[in-house]
């Protein structure tokens, strides 16, 4: 079994997607440290986010912070900062991080990578979701992308 570590940003936008059991499905249990809870039950977090993480689901494991004073980690955000330290110190198979300093400083310290586009592309291989319909609800959110990313997966999968 893979050892997942996720950061913020995919399981906010999965669960505005409606599709965060995703991670379930994928993976069967995903960690996540303290910081990064604490990030999804702010109050400027969407009120679904919210919701969702008064009450997480019994995959979900939420484990106390780890201290790093690692320089590589210092311009990151909290949740970013904790996920990678935990992902090191656990020795994780993968972190799930959307952000591009925190994905470079992430795979810097050997640790496999994937965002929430990743997952999307790794759930509609698994056929488990109509990926044109859940990107169209991806837009509606403030979710940052490269139109011409969302474009080559959309086609790539037109084509399977």
């Amino acid at each position: 079994m893979l050892l997942v570590i996720a950061d913020t940003s995919p399981i906010r936008y999965l669960v505005l997607v409606g599709h965060i059991e995703l991670l379930h499905h994928l993976f069967s249990t995903v960690t996540i440290p303290i910081e990064v809870a604490r990030e999804l039950s702010d109050p400027s977090a969407p009120p679904a986010v919210q919701a969702w993480i008064q009450s997480p689901p019994a995959w979900l494991s939420v484990v106390d912070a780890v201290d790093t004073d690692d320089p590589a980690l210092r311009n990151l955000d909290p949740g970013e900062r904790a996920a990678i330290a935990l992902g090191i110190k656990l020795k994780a198979d993968l972190i799930l991080i959307d952000e591009r300093r925190g994905s470079a400083a992430a795979v810097s310290k050997g640790i496999e990578v994937t965002g929430t586009i990743g997952i999307l592309d790794l759930a509609a291989q698994r056929h488990l979701i109509d990926l044109p319909q859940v990107v169209e609800r991806l837009k509606q959110t403030n979710f940052r992308y490269r139109k011409e990313m969302i474009e080559g997966l959309l086609a790539q999968h037109r084509d399977q």
